[in-house]
């Protein structure tokens, strides 16, 4: 079975969004072991500098690294991000699944990513080109992973 890693940076507030990873959870432990790591991200003042918020994503980094799981392709979710359709996604975890391989995702602050974690990633994955709320997203590509496993059996949940 697959390990899939969701390094998110925050924690989700909203009640209906904690239900909704609840539920992703237990529609995906059939196909892999999913852990989900919530990090602290860095405080910043309102309108930070820009030095300010590359400082905090540097140190977001290094906490970042630190959860990283050994054997794991990462992705990293950007804005500037390659999309992929459904099909192609099912594709890359299929392929890393059959490899015995473990795949990592990482969802940075409201700020984004650091550079030196967008550099070690396999793929910078974007899901849509439109803005999302932020801990909206982690459920968006909770579905999306659930979505892959779904095509790559055969199912009719994806149509």
């Amino acid at each position: 079975m697959i390990k899939v890693t969701l390094i998110a940076l925050g924690k989700l507030k909203e009640k209906y969004l904690r239900e909704a990873v609840l539920e992703y959870e237990k529609r995906l432990s059939r196909y892999c072991d999913l852990e989900i790591i919530e990090l602290e991200p860095v405080k910043l003042p309102d309108n930070p500098s820009k030095a300010q918020v590359d400082a905090a994503l540097l140190k977001e980094a290094e906490l970042i690294f630190k959860k990283l799981p050994k054997n794991a392709e990462l992705y990293t979710l950007c804005v500037e991000g390659k999309q992929l359709s459904s099909e192609d996604f099912a594709e890359k975890i299929y392929d890393i699944s059959s490899q015995g391989r473990g795949i990592a995702f990482v969802i940075g602050s409201s700020y984004g990513l650091s550079e030196s974690v967008k550099t070690l990633s396999k793929t910078r994955l974007s899901l849509s080109k439109m803005t999302f709320p932020h801990q909206l997203f982690r459920v968006m590509l909770l579905e999306q992973v659930y979505r892959a496993f779904k095509i790559n059996e055969g199912s009719t949940y994806h149509k």
